[in-house]
C-alpha cells in the first residue's frame, strides 16, 4: 500500500545531522528520495545505514563539469529539494534557491542549518549543543550544582531540526498545491527548539519557572518526577504529577509517612526524596516492574538501547524492526489508510546509472561525466 506523499519526488543533497533524518521521515512516509551522495562516504555519511533507507543514490561531484546541470535536471522535475549546508553553499554551486525556483515554479525549497540563513551567527560552525545553549533550553537541563548536563542531540538536530524541517515542507507542499508556487523553507535548529521552549516561557512569564536548574517540578527537583536506582543499579522513572496517580502510588508502595502528604511542599522535597531514594534501592528493578508496571502510579523502567527493543510493549507495537540482520526503529506516525513503510538501506552511488539513464542521458554523456570525474 502506497504511503501518503506516494508520488512527492525529493532530492536529498546529502548531509549530516538532521537532514537525513528528515529525508529518512519522507522517505517512509511513500516520497520517492534520490539522495545526492558524494563519491566517497565521509564522516557520519548516509551510506549504508538506517538514516539512508528509503532512498535511491546517486553519487556525482557537484564540482566536476557537466555535474550541475545533471543536478538542475533532478530538481527541474522533483517538487522538494532537501539541502543541510552551511548558508550560500548551494549556491556557489550553482544550485541556489533563485535558480532553482526560476526553473521549476512549484519547487519546495527545504533549508536546514544551526542559526538560520541570516543573522549574525550564520556563517558559523556549530552544533546540537551550541543551538539549544543560545535558545535557554540548555541552561535548564541537569543538576543545580554542576554545569548543565549535555541532552543526546535528539533535543536541537532532531526535534527543534528535523521535525521542523518535515514539518515547514510538508506545509509549503500543501499551499504549492493551490497556489502552484513553490517556496524556500528557512528550518533553524535554534528556532525549532526555541519554539519547543514555548511552554516553559510561558511558566517563566507565570512567575513559575525558577531559572536555577533543578528547582522545578520538571527538571529533577520534585520528588515525584524523576529517575531513581534500584537494589541492582539498573533505574526506574516515576511521573505521578496528578494526585490520584501520586495517591496511587503511595498506596501500591505501601508508603504511610504522614510528610508524603504534602506533595508540592517544596521545602519537604529533598527529605522525600531522600526516602524515596532508599525505597527504590530495596528491591531490583524487575520486582518494582511486577509492582508497579501497568498502573496509574506513571511509572516505567530506564531501558537503555539494548533492552527497549526487548520490551513487551514494544514490541507488541512493532517499534522495532529488522531490515538485512539491522535492527532499527520503525516509521511513525501511524496512518490507518496509508501507512508509512520503511524501504531498504541504500549504498552510495548504487542507483547512478539508473538515474542518468532516467533523465536521458546516452551512454556517450555518461561516459563524458566518469572521464570529468563527476561520477565514478
Amino acid at each position: 500500500m502506497a504511503g501518503p506523499l506516494a508520488g512527492v519526488k525529493v532530492i536529498e543533497m546529502n548531509a549530516i545531522g538532521p537532514a537525513p533524518v528528515a529525508s529518512m521521515i519522507l522517505a517512509d512516509l511513500g516520497a520517492d528520495v534520490i539522495r545526492v551522495d558524494r563519491l566517497a562516504a565521509g564522516f557520519f555519511d548516509g551510506d549504508g545505514s538506517q538514516l539512508g533507507r528509503g532512498r535511491r543514490s546517486i553519487a556525482i561531484d557537484p564540482k566536476k563539469p557537466g555535474a550541475t546541470d545533471v543536478l538542475l535536471q533532478l530538481i527541474d522535475g522533483a517538487d522538494v529539494l532537501i539541502e543541510g549546508f552551511r548558508p550560500g553553499v548551494m549556491e556557489r554551486l550553482g544550485l541556489g534557491p533563485e535558480l532553482c525556483l526560476q526553473r521549476n515554479p512549484k519547487l519546495v525549497y527545504g533549508r536546514m542549518t544551526g542559526w538560520g540563513q541570516d543573522g549574525p551567527l550564520a556563517p558559523t560552525a556549530g552544533h546540537d549543543l551550541n543551538y539549544i545553549s543560545l535558545s535557554g533550553v540548555l541552561h535548564a537541563m541537569g543538576y543545580a550544582d554542576r554545569a548543565p548536563t549535555p541532552p543526546l542531540h535528539m533535543v536541537g538536530d532532531m526535534g527543534g531540526g528535523a521535525m521542523f524541517l518535515v514539518t515547514g515542507v510538508l506545509a509549503a507542499l500543501f499551499e504549492a498545491q493551490k497556489s502552484g508556487q513553490g517556496q524556500v523553507v528557512d528550518a533553524a535548529i535554534c528556532d525549532g527548539t526555541t519554539l519547543l521552549a514555548s511552554m516553559y516561557y510561558e511558566l517563566r512569564h507565570q512567575g513559575a519557572w525558577n531559572p536555577q536548574r533543578q528547582s522545578n517540578f520538571l527538571d529533577g527537583s520534585a520528588p515525584f518526577y524523576g529517575c531513581y536506582a534500584c537494589a541492582d543499579g539498573k533505574f526506574v522513572s516515576i511521573g505521578p504529577i496528578e494526585p490520584q496517580f501520586y495517591q496511587l502510588l503511595l498506596q501500591l508502595c505501601e508508603i504511610d509517612d504522614p510528610t508524603f502528604a504534602a506533595q508540592w511542599e517544596r521545602a519537604e522535597w529533598p527529605v522525600l526524596r531522600g526516602k524515596l531514594e532508599a525505597m527504590f534501592r530495596s528491591r531490583s528493578r524487575d520486582e518494582w516492574c511486577r509492582l508497579l508496571e501497568g498502573s496509574d502510579a506513571c511509572f516505567s523502567p530506564v531501558l537503555d538501547f539494548n533492552e527497549a527493543p526487548q520490551h513487551p510493549h514494544n514490541q507488541d507495537r512493532g517499534l522495532f524492526f529488522e531490515s538485512d540482520g539491522v535492527l532499527m526503529p520503525s516509521p511513525a506516525p501511524r496512518l490507518s489508510r496509508t501507512p508509512a513503510a520503511p524501504g531498504k538501506v541504500v549504498k552510495n552511488g548504487s542507483n547512478t546509472l539508473e538515474i542518468l539513464a532516467q533523465l536521458g542521458l546516452d551512454d556517450s554523456a555518461i561516459a563524458t561525466l566518469r572521464s570529468n570525474g563527476a561520477i565514478a
